[in-house]
């Protein structure tokens, strides 16, 4: 069958590494990590991300020869139910693929993916998109598009793939848990739609990967509002290296609110400088580590001002004393501020 380019494709063509070595270039911008001020400045900002990344439990990197099917092509009209059965489908034979080719683990992951029963009975889980080559892409659906009208797309951090999907997945269907509690109506999308970088690596340290991601990113922003009801309010949740790529990413109008949380900046000095004309969030737990990395930017490495800094201009919300990866976990202040982001209440001002 003919198929025309799909409004919500995630870009699943290979990303090849960049910032490697002792010059790290971003677009035209490059850094030399020297012996002067500026050179011990930046060798302290990686010291710093390094040290606190060590101390975080990083899951399995990725699999980069892992066979895979490509992904699947849809018609730009398609609807989420003929996306969702491509996509399983997809997903079912790049697990065959793994599993033939000896990769028992990856094999295993995709299986638990396609197996996540949600709703009723059980049901199958739900892909707009999946690309099982090398670190993967995956925009899974929680809740029902069709009737939603408070709908949030979740950004994942660095060392986020399908090897490590499992924690992703919960912190979405944990939020999804919270919003239907209130409002049934509501639903939300994982969108692991880019390659993250390493958390402990030159990649995390410049916005090159975020500024490849903002550009799937946008798009499918877009492609998502045909597949929703028209009086549907989106919300962007971005976390951690996600909310560099928020941050880069022009927003159709139907994005309210951006919330931007375990950020390590985004590259901009203030809220006025992001592509984007929602309300912007920002949260910190006190228990972060990023917390303690330093809000620079020299030449390209690093992200500017600190998004919970009266100086940046964001709304802020109360995280408490959330760690890194604990924002969206059940029974927190943090995922009950999120959801009140995504319902359209106020949440409660921020601790000192």
């Amino acid at each position: 069958m003919t198929s025309t380019s799909s409004p919500i494709d995630t870009g699943t063509g290979a990303v090849a590494d960049t910032g490697a070595g002792t010059g790290t270039t971003t677009g035209r911008s490059t850094t030399r990590i020297g012996t002067g001020r500026h050179g011990r400045t930046v060798r302290g900002l990686l010291a710093a991300l390094v040290a606190a990344a060590v101390v975080v439990p990083v899951s399995a990197a990725a699999s980069p020869r892992v066979p895979a099917p490509a992904p699947a092509v849809l018609a730009a009209s398609a609807d989420a139910p003929s996306r969702y059965a491509a996509n399983l489908a997809n997903l079912g034979e790049a697990e065959r693929m793994a599993r033939d080719a000896g990769r028992a683990g990856r094999a295993e992951r995709l299986r638990e993916m396609a197996r996540a029963g949600q709703g009723p009975g059980g049901a199958p889980a739900r892909f707009l998109a999946f690309d099982g080559r090398g670190g993967g892409r995956a925009v899974e659906v929680f809740g029902d598009l069709d009737t939603a009208d408070r709908i949030a797309v979740l950004i994942p951090g660095s060392d986020t793939s399908l090897d490590t999907y499992g924690r992703f997945r919960a912190g979405a269907a944990s939020l999804q848990e919270r919003l239907r509690a209130e409002h049934p109506r509501s639903a939300v999308v994982a969108w692991l739609g880019y390659d993250t970088p390493g958390t402990v690596s030159t990649t995390v340290l410049t916005a090159a990967r975020a500024d490849r991601a903002a550009r799937e990113l946008g798009p499918f922003l877009t492609g998502l509002q045909g597949l929703t009801r028209a009086d549907a309010r989106l919300s962007l949740l971005c976390h951690s290296y996600g909310s560099v790529v928020c941050a880069r990413t022009p927003t159709p109008e139907r994005v309210s609110d951006m919330a931007l949380f375990g950020s390590p900046g985004t590259g901009a000095e203030r809220v006025s400088e992001l592509a984007t004309r929602a309300r912007v969030w920002a949260g910190r737990g006190g228990g972060d580590w990023i917390g303690g990395v330093p809000h620079l930017r020299l030449g390209g490495i690093g992200f500017a001002t600190d998004p919970v800094d009266p100086a940046f201009g964001a709304r802020v919300f109360d995280a408490a004393d959330a760690g890194h990866s604990d924002y969206l976990k059940p029974g927190t202040t943090s995922l009950d501020s999120l959801a009140r982001i995504v319902l359209g209440t106020t949440p409660e001002a921020s601790r000192a």
